[in-house]
């Protein structure tokens, strides 16, 4: 049995890894004493992957929007038995979700690890598609779909996603639309499985008081026998994207009390991968804190002018191929919030940013980065959201410890510009 150990002695974690022999990656991170385990099943494959080449074929294919999202749902359903009623007979809560990128399958439990265990893999590997219940789910989503559409927080995030983005998929709502679901059909549904739940694109990992060798077991006499040869690399093929915003400003009413905002400011310094795209992330993020977290003099005028609430705050998010700051909140007056921001963002590049303000809010984040390590939880999700960065979250805070003052000025001078934000507003009706 090949295992290999990764350790790092800074912050006392250690992680096993084992390779199936289907090329399913496992990853445990020990935790001696806990009560809780947690265990996370997940694929590189999120809404944005929606052309592609299909293992085995030479052919792109484009396929409808939101079935990555749709094909998390149908996995759920077996011909004989409610998956979430076993976990439950186990003693487990199970959940998954999608995004733009990653789909992921996850439960936790404090007893019956290993039934559970086997229990997530085998699911998640034997899909269950027929021409019935492929259109009994259509209904159901649709019904979800509505429902966000109707939802000012969600509703205000995409209009500024849609205002950033010409082309790029990340624009489309993770669900799809009433629309484009009514397109999906199960052979689609089976052709996206294959291909993308494939073990060589799928990473398994586990935190808490476990045995690797007992985890390793079950995967060997869980996981499907006879899986087709996968490829190392999945083919995925991404519109061309202007460096440009689309769209400066996007206004909608919906029923809201108070009018609320999006601010994103589009990100036009792409191509990184690993220990790079992490550190420019971290550099943003704390570019973020420094200029709109709760701490700011920025935040703390604006909050006394009544001008925003304790909603206010900012977040970055950055992929290979796209990226964007987001700063959102509540306002009577959006438009004279941003006018205040884009003032505040030229005084900052006339007079500079606080060296100060720097190293407090990166010693902050550096503490509660090394408390987050005590939670399963936050432990499992952000491995696996580095992971599909290429990049082991082990190495987190080492990445962030090398982070300069003078990274934190380049980045935002590139980034926060007069050209590249888009205002999203919802008003009330």
């Amino acid at each position: 049995m090949d295992k290999n150990i990764f350790k790092n002695n800074k912050i006392n974690e250690e992680l096993f890894f084992y390779e199936s022999e289907s090329g399913l990656k496992v990853y445990l991170m020990p935790k001696s004493g806990y009560m809780k385990k947690y265990a996370v099943f997940a694929t590189r494959y999120g809404s944005n992957d929606n052309k592609f080449i299909p293992i085995g074929e030479k052919e792109a294919i484009e396929v409808p929007e939101g079935i990555a999202h749709f094909l998390e749902h149908k996995l759920f359903e077996e011909p004989d038995e409610n998956i979430f009623d076993k976990f439950s007979e186990s003693g487990a809560s199970v959940n998954a979700y999608t995004n733009f990128d990653q789909t992921a399958y996850l439960f936790s439990c404090t007893d019956n690890f290993y039934e559970n265990l086997e229990l997530l893999i085998k699911f998640v590997q034997n899909p269950y598609f027929t021409d019935e219940n492929v259109e009994k789910e259509k209904g159901i989503i649709a019904q979800e779909i509505k429902m966000y559409q109707d939802n000012p927080g969600w509703k205000v995030f995409f209009n500024c996603l849609t205002g950033m983005y010409h082309n790029h998929p990340v624009k489309t709502d993770i669900a799809g639309t009433v629309e484009s679901i009514q397109k999906i059909d199960k052979e689609t549904l089976y052709t996206c499985y294959n291909t993308f739940y494939h073990p060589k694109n799928m990473v398994l990992f586990l935190v808490g008081d476990i045995s690797f060798d007992e985890v390793i077991k079950v995967v060997n006499n869980s996981e499907k026998k006879n899986i087709k040869p996968g490829v190392d690399s999945i083919t995925r093929i991404y519109p061309e994207e202007p460096k440009e915003i689309k769209e400066k400003y996007i206004e909608e009413k919906l029923v809201t009390s108070i009018p609320i905002f999006t601010i994103g400011f589009k990100d036009d310094e792409l191509g990184l991968e690993g220990k790079e795209l992490v550190k420019r992330e971290i550099v943003t993020n704390i570019l973020l804190e420094m200029l709109f977290g709760k701490s700011s003099e920025f935040y703390q005028e604006l909050y006394s002018e009544g001008l925003i609430d304790a909603s206010f705050g900012g977040q970055y998010v950055g992929h290979k191929n796209y990226g964007h700051s987001i700063v959102v909140g509540q306002s009577y007056k959006p438009e004279v919030v941003l006018e205040r921001i884009n003032t505040y963002l030229e005084e900052i590049r006339n007079e500079g940013l606080n060296e100060e303000d720097f190293e407090r809010i990166k010693k902050k984040d550096i503490g509660s980065n090394i408390m987050g390590f005590n939670s399963v939880e936050f432990i499992a999700n952000n491995f696996i959201n580095y992971l599909f960065l290429d990049f082991s979250f082990l190495d987190y805070l080492d990445v962030y410890k090398s982070i300069s003052f003078e990274d934190a000025l380049n980045r935002f001078n590139k980034h926060y510009r007069k050209d590249n934000y888009t205002l999203s507003v919802i008003n009330p009706v």
